[in-house]
């Protein structure tokens, strides 16, 4: 069984006169695994569309490829076969280093198990993505510091 994608609408504004372009494109994706004799397809065909500020849940039961949806849409894996576009931009075409700065500039991640790293502290832990894209370091401590105020964490 594929994994389901819900959609949480949320109020907009009058709609724009031009659709505009989805903020991901994933055009008859599919991931193959050959393991031995045996090939596995833990995507079949998928095409989605994501529009910018659109919220969506990604469901399904255990080996339904869930997971693996996700490490293609967060740009860690590839797909076998398809594309994917992220905010116009072909990502198979992209190498291993533009791959790096879309995920530090584009994407979000929020791991199961935090994946934080112990000798930092929290605000060090947040502050760290903005490092690696360049922020001086008053504006990284702000920025940090204010997302942790949204989530209580200060």
């Amino acid at each position: 069984m594929a994994p389901i994608v819900r959609r949480v609408e949320l109020a907009r504004r009058a709609a724009p006169q031009v659709k505009p372009m989805p903020l991901v494109e994933l055009r008859n994706v599919s991931k193959i695994y050959h393991l031995g004799g045996e090939t596995i397809r833990a995507l079949d065909d998928v095409t989605l569309d994501i529009e910018g500020g659109e919220f969506i849940s990604i469901i399904g039961p255990s080996g339904s490829g869930k997971s693996t949806l996700m490490h293609i849409l967060g740009c860690l894996d590839s797909p076998t076969l398809g594309t994917i576009q992220l905010d116009g931009t072909m990502i198979h075409d992209a190498n291993s280093r533009q791959l790096a700065s879309i995920r530090n500039q584009k994407i979000g991640f929020v791991f199961q198990f935090f994946n934080l790293l112990p000798k930092l502290d929290v605000l060090q832990n947040v502050e760290l993505p903005m490092i690696y894209s360049g922020k001086n370091g008053k504006e990284r401590r702000e920025r940090a510091m204010d997302a942790l105020k949204m989530v209580d964490l200060e």
